[in-house]
């Protein structure tokens, strides 16, 4: 029988409740969810990638079949290294699709056999994302209600005087 892997990429900088949420949904459809933690040259991140590595074992530790990788290649070629044939993308608004459609088209045109796998977040959820949670925490707001805990406290190390 062969297993169905999925790759969930981002950089998770900082890992949401929204990104909980697809990774909790994605593990009831798939064998196996591979969080794939992007390394990305374009941005200066809040955590490092081991950082945002440990931050999401720790928010994802209730999923037996869910595992936490860093990568810094190609996204198809992380997904061929842990025997994967699909990614996972969320889809927050209508204006993400155009990207993420692009995006879908190259995987494709590189690796043939590669598709792309969009779910939408729960809708009270569908508003976070990991740039709002990062300026809300640099302004001193509370970002509790957004994040797991394990990422609250560590965004509270990184902003002491932000609101608990």
């Amino acid at each position: 029988m062969r297993t169905q892997t999925v790759i969930y990429p981002g950089t998770f900088d900082p890992i949401t409740n929204g990104h909980v949420d697809l990774v909790e949904r994605a593990s009831r459809l798939f064998d196996k969810v591979v969080l794939g933690i992007a390394h990305s040259e374009k941005k200066t991140p809040l955590f490092s990638l081991d950082q945002r590595v440990a931050l999401c074992k720790a928010s994802l530790s209730h999923l037996d079949n869910v595992e936490v990788v860093g990568f810094s290649n190609l996204l198809i070629d992380f997904a061929r290294e842990q025997g994967a044939r699909c990614v996972l993308r969320g889809l927050r608004a209508v204006a993400d699709f155009e990207y993420e459609f692009q995006l879908a088209n190259m995987n494709r045109a590189m690796y043939p056999d590669f598709e792309s796998i969009f779910l939408t977040p729960s809708e009270h959820l569908s508003y976070i994302s990991s740039s709002l949670v990062r300026e809300i925490a640099a302004l001193d707001g509370d970002i509790s209600p957004f994040v797991p805990e394990p990422v609250n406290a560590a965004v509270r190390e990184r902003y002491p005087n932000r609101g608990a």
